[in-house]
């Protein structure tokens, strides 16, 4: 559904209806008194877009999806980071700049290394590629509820912090910014964008540390 003209309540509908039809349940509805099922945050918004029946998507934009499910009593978070028909380079190379950035942080994520080696990892390659990490908003772990700790930061030193082990659960999420790192929330309480009004992109998988390192569990 992402093509110009549909309204990102259209697609948060949607999402919902095809959760509800699996037996899950929408872990964000209601979650702080979020309103919806599902986050659609489009160009400058980082995080935490609001779907509405106004805004509709256009050539040209970049939208985030980032969802969360809870089935059986245990939770998977999910986002990503798609295109409306043909975007400028810069946003695609911001898109495929913040998944590789994902997957190296994924990497990281065995036994016996330490919190700082994610994101470390995913700030490095980000930085070299010229943009930007946010730093207000991080990652998490993840399992009876849908926000568990510690945080996941996306940047860091390697070889410091918390040491990891296998049987963790985490949703990595690097948010990337093509300008600075800095946000600010909307009036409405939710909605994160950039502050110089740049794009800005997110990708996330759930990921579990196993033996013989991670596993991704939601792709």
């Amino acid at each position: 559904m992402t093509e110009t003209g549909v309204s990102t309540k259209a697609i948060e509908e949607e999402v919902k209806k095809f959760i509800l039809k699996n037996n899950a349940k929408p872990a964000f509805l209601g979650y702080r008194g979020y309103p919806a099922a599902l986050c659609v945050s489009v160009n400058e918004e980082v995080v935490h877009g609001i779907p509405l029946k106004q805004k509709k998507l256009r050539k040209g934009d970049i939208v985030s999806y980032d969802v969360g499910v809870e089935m059986n009593g245990f939770c998977g978070d999910l986002a990503v980071t798609v295109p409306v028909e043909e975007v400028p380079p810069v946003s695609k190379r911001l898109m495929e700049v913040t998944k590789k950035a994902l997957l190296l942080g994924v990497e990281q994520a065995k036994p016996g290394n330490r919190l700082g080696d994610i994101g470390a990892a995913i700030q490095n390659f980000v930085e070299k590629n010229g943009f930007q990490v946010v730093r207000d908003f991080v990652g998490h772990c993840i399992g009876r509820k849908i926000h568990e700790e510690p945080q996941i930061p996306n940047i860091g030193i390697a070889g410091t912090g918390l040491k990891l082990k296998a049987g963790m659960v985490m949703a990595i999420e690097p948010m990337v910014n093509e300008g600075t790192f800095a946000v600010r929330v909307l009036s409405d309480n939710w909605t994160v964008v950039t502050l110089d009004g740049k794009r800005s992109a997110h990708f996330e998988y759930t990921v579990a540390i196993l033996s013989d390192g991670p596993e991704i569990l939601s792709e």
